[in-house]
């Protein structure tokens, strides 16, 4: 096995740490035009983080850049910590003077699109902060699309492999090279977010707040600029707007990019967007005609707060238009199972992901049928393609690392001190991307502040883990991974 080839690691991620740092330039300039004294902290994270950048990419520049299968696992996990690490500098050197724990936190929260918070008085902070969060989760949504499409397939985690044909070399791919796909996502992410700013300032929001809301609705983060959230605003136009452009944010990219390209109908012939629009469809239904006749609710009322909390969470975004902790015992169950679902492949979503849900259950379909006919062939099918043995042995391990996970960092806040609601909903809320779990304590009216530091340092890894879906980042504790 040849050595990892640690030049061109540290070359990519140099480039892309300057191009972090050129962000900042962003709320900087905000902080200027406002004259808040946060401007100068943002310049002097932006010096830090270019030279940084700069030194490691002219130090390790070589042509060609060769990165193999073990050097897209370590750039991988190493652009988002150490990206966290730098871009929690702001929030270090602001007024906030946040301690390096709360900064990380909210970092590695805003770069995984997770939306968990530690801050508290949104409303009256200085607006350049305000875009930094909005605009760690929008880089990190486009990163992870990138990712999805181009990396997991290749490198088989978690059964992303059946998605493959998407960066393979086969006739059949979307496109000839890495690069077409990224400018195309660039143009289509970049199009969305202004359309739902549009439709955001149309409803009643200061263009400032509809595009930091817009960068965090489609990259499905949930950061806002008021500590209510989304229920800040009460004009229905946000509500459905957030509803609409949340559900885009959980569908998959590449089809957004086929059906500019001139196929029009590639969205509702995907397996997946079907399974996921029919689930939201059933459990919205379900649960509005229970508030609006099981509890007296307006009708209208009752969909409108039903449809955009029920996507909000299944799509992991973390926006909330009202405590929904409050409409009884049976709305938090749902809500908590609602945690693990997830979005489409190639999607800003995090969660286990609606075609694994579909894998797992054709597997087990398939399975049962073998028990009554032992010798009939079954073949388990996606999307018209058979499914091979090692896609569903990745996802029924992905699934069995996902509720492992879960449980491990539940143990880790209930020897913290936290109680049972609080530390399950909170891991499984941090594994899944999702943001708010339930409770007093860190639910849709709560944040995370109040937590030990061993708490978040652990729920910041559990984000960590789930938004690279485990194996990218468990593989490198393996001995194998680093021998020669």
């Amino acid at each position: 096995m040849d050595a990892i080839g640690l030049g061109p690691v540290l070359y990519v991620f140099g480039v892309l740490l300057s191009v972090l740092a050129v962000f900042m330039v962003v709320p900087a300039i905000l902080d200027i035009i406002d004259g808040h004294d946060d401007w100068l902290g943002f310049v002097v994270a932006m010096a830090l983080t270019l030279f940084v950048g700069m030194a490691l990419a002219l130090a390790n520049m070589e042509r060609p850049i060769r990165l193999g299968r073990r050097e897209a696992f370590l750039l991988t996990t190493v652009v988002w910590v150490c990206f966290s690490v730098f871009a929690a500098l702001p929030f270090m050197l602001s007024e906030l003077r946040l301690s390096f724990t709360d900064a990380f936190f909210e970092a590695m929260s805003g770069f995984t699109t997770t939306g968990s918070t530690v801050l508290v008085g949104l409303d009256a902070m200085p607006r350049g902060i305000l875009i930094w969060r909005a605009l760690l989760q929008w880089m990190g949504g486009i990163g992870m699309i990138v990712i999805a499409v181009a990396a997991m397939p290749v490198l088989k985690v978690g059964g992303m492999q059946l998605f493959r044909t998407e960066s393979s070399d086969r006739s059949d791919k979307v496109f000839a090279r890495v690069a077409d796909f990224a400018v195309s996502l660039v143009v289509v992410y970049v199009g969305l977010t202004a359309i739902c700013a549009v439709l955001y300032w149309i409803g009643g929001m200061t263009p400032f707040e509809a595009i930091a809301h817009s960068m965090t609705t489609l990259s499905t983060g949930g950061y806002s600029t008021s500590d209510g959230s989304i229920g800040h605003f009460t004009n229905p136009i946000v509500h459905w707007t957030g509803t609409v452009f949340m559900l885009a944010g959980g569908l998959p990219f590449v089809l957004y990019i086929r059906a500019v390209r001139g196929a029009t109908w590639a969205l509702p012939h995907d397996s997946q967007v079907r399974a996921l629009v029919v689930f939201l469809c059933v459990v919205i239904v379900g649960m509005t005609l229970w508030l609006a006749y099981g509890r007296g609710m307006p009708f209208a009322e009752a969909l409108r707060l039903v449809a955009f909390n029920v996507v909000s969470i299944t799509t992991t975004t973390g926006y909330a238009t009202t405590d929904y902790g409050l409409w009884g015992p049976a709305a938090q169950g749902i809500f908590f199972f609602l945690l693990f679902v997830g979005g489409c492949s190639g999607s800003t979503a995090g969660g286990i992901k609606i075609f694994r849900f579909q894998i797992l259950g054709k597997a087990a379909w398939a399975h049962l049928h073998a028990l009554v006919l032992p010798h009939a062939v079954a073949h388990t099918a996606y999307d018209g393609r058979p499914v091979a043995e090692d896609v569903i042995r990745a996802v029924a391990t992905f699934a069995f690392v996902f509720v492992g996970s879960v449980v491990a960092l539940s143990l880790l806040l209930f020897a913290n001190g936290l109680d049972f609601v609080t530390s399950l909903s909170g891991a499984a809320q941090a594994v899944a991307n999702v943001g708010p779990g339930l409770g007093d304590i860190i639910g849709p009216a709560g944040n995370y502040s109040s937590l030990p530091d061993v708490a978040k340092w652990g729920l910041a890894f559990g984000m960590l883990l789930g938004r690279l879906e485990f194996f990218t980042v468990l593989v490198l504790i393996t001995s194998r991974f680093w021998r020669v």
